[in-house]
């Protein structure tokens, strides 16, 4: 689909478009849409018809929607739902289809037969009792994404109620809340600074079971943990870390991505906290970062009840189709500029700023391999200068600088005097930092990736990218998203993407500006010459 940018409509259409449709690229008139089966089918599990797809689609095109598209639409959308996961009366896991032509062309597939023990009537066969995600796995693969309605174990039950203290869970957050435990498992898509963290929560009270959290790294971890104490009734005494520090299990238990794929002698040296107690919840916080260990232990999981928890479903990876099947579909989405138009994040511009490389630089561009050009283009020393000037223009806000390589984050902290922040620096000292950063004390900080992620910074209302993780889309709405807690100050927030241009810089920042076009924000071009002027 083309979606043309000037067109009175276009805001409306690219907020509908966004229930089911991936945008591809995104250049300054003409945005390219794609559809995919498991847009299509997150879609459905959210709630959402084929007629209301289609109806979109016919609403805004400006030709007839050709008969092909909407029969595509219809059968694919159709897929979702005729095979079913069940527990039987016996306890049994079943799996039954709703005619059995759909059966006898899963059932020749090797890698689904193995799966099967036994026939149970016409449409049905019972699973083997371990092979519950590695079965919906599978399906999926075939084009037959399963309905899994087999239910979950409650855990041991533990008393978790939400604080009223003068707050409460946003109408959004309620139905993120409730269209999760209505579906059982699957996946909340919300802004950075839209409260994930209380949908967490929320969902932990309405459980009231033993809950373990996965979480990125062990500064995550402790802010989940300050939070829950803030928000909920749970005690210091009921919630545990579990890192690469502290090994504690609790009732709740905090437990990073690293430390559950931590390996010892080839094995997994933790494995048994996933059975450390009966779990009755598991939130993937992030869940579009899960690494793909993780997959394969979540697949071993799936009688408990899975919430993650994120962002944006891109994966930079391609296994959206892994978080599908073991997390489960996409219960609820909110898109940025709906949540922001309600005042619950704040405002943001962003600005890609361009900067010529000098003569002898370019030639050294041009004369380089292709494997070692993205790096020369993305430290180019010709964006110091840039950076100290955009750090003069928003003086006296607080500003993150951030960047890829380390090299290039010593030479920022040393032009701009400035503290820096990096995966060298220890648990302590960066809470340190984030702290005075958050107070105030601290103006200026350059970080590294270790700040794309479950950080809460916020009154920044600045972020410079200097360099970034090739065109990584997920890390570009995790950076912007840094800037988007509402501000005490006011202050809008501006994000500045710093890019050499006609090199491979370039062309990857389009990449990376994708799904934040998606979300209705656009990038005004500056150049750096002209850059206090324009901007």
């Amino acid at each position: 689909m083309l979606l043309e940018v000037a067109h009175p409509a276009a805001e409306d259409a690219r907020h509908d478009l966004s229930v089911f449709a991936e945008l591809e690229r995104a250049p300054e008139h003409i945005h390219t849409y794609r559809i995919t089966r498991l847009g299509l089918w997150n879609a459905r599990a959210a709630g959402h018809t084929a007629a209301d797809m289609i109806a979109t689609l016919e609403k805004y095109s400006r030709f007839a929607i050709p008969q092909s598209v909407t029969v595509d639409i219809t059968e694919t959308v159709g897929r979702y739902g005729r095979l079913v996961i069940e527990r039987a009366d016996d306890g049994a896991l079943t799996l039954t289809a709703t005619d059995s032509a759909v059966l006898a062309e899963i059932t020749r597939a090797r890698k689904v037969g193995e799966l099967l023990f036994e026939k149970r009537g016409a449409h049905t066969y019972v699973i083997q009792a371990w092979a519950r995600g590695q079965l919906k796995q599978e399906l999926l693969k075939l084009g037959w994404p399963a309905e899994d309605l087999a239910g979950y174990t409650p855990g041991t039950p533990h008393d978790i109620a939400l604080q009223e203290n003068g707050w409460a869970l946003r109408d959004y957050q309620n139905k993120a809340v409730s269209n999760f435990f209505d579906h059982g498992s699957g996946v909340v898509v919300l802004p950075c600074g839209a409260g994930k963290t209380l949908v967490g929560a929320g969902a932990m009270a309405t459980a009231k079971t033993t809950t373990l959290i996965l979480v990125t790294n062990t500064v995550s971890a402790r802010q989940w943990r300050a939070e829950l104490l803030k928000r909920t009734t749970l005690t210091e005494d009921e919630i545990g870390e579990y890192s690469g520090q502290v090994k504690e299990v609790k009732p709740v238990t905090i437990a990073t991505y690293q430390i559950l794929t931590a390996k010892r002698k080839g094995e997994y040296a933790h494995l048994a906290l996933l059975d450390a107690l009966d779990w009755g919840l598991v939130i993937y916080d992030e869940v579009h970062l899960l690494p793909a260990p993780v997959f394969k232990l979540t697949a071993e999981l799936q009688a408990r009840r899975r919430l993650g928890l994120t962002a944006t479903l891109v994966r930079e990876d391609g296994r959206e189709g892994d978080v599908f099947s073991l997390i489960g579909p996409k219960r609820f989405d909110a898109p940025w500029k709906e949540i922001e138009a309600q005042g619950f994040i704040s405002p943001a511009s962003c600005y890609e700023v361009r900067i010529d490389l000098p003569e002898q630089e370019r030639l050294q561009y041009a004369a380089s391999a292709d494997d070692e050009r993205y790096r020369l283009a993305a430290t180019a020393p010709a964006k110091l200068d840039t950076v100290k000037r955009l750090v003069a223009k928003h003086q006296g806000e607080s500003i993150l600088v951030i960047g890829q390589y380390l090299d290039q984050i010593d030479e920022l902290a040393d032009v701009l005097n400035a503290p820096k922040l990096t995966g060298a620096t220890p648990v302590a000292e960066r809470e340190r930092m984030y702290q005075e950063f958050r107070e105030g004390t601290t103006k200026v900080l350059v970080v590294s990736k270790v700040a794309n992620f479950s950080v809460d910074l916020p009154e920044a209302t600045v972020a410079i990218q200097v360099s970034g993780s090739f065109g990584s889309r997920q890390e570009e709405a995790q950076r912007l998203g840094r800037l988007l807690r509402p501000k005490e100050s006011g202050l809008p927030a501006n994000f500045y993407t710093l890019v050499a241009r006609d090199t491979v810089d370039q062309d990857f920042a389009q990449n990376r500006q994708r799904f934040l076009a998606e979300q209705g924000y656009s990038y005004t071009i500056l150049d750096s010459d002209t850059l206090v002027a324009a901007a």
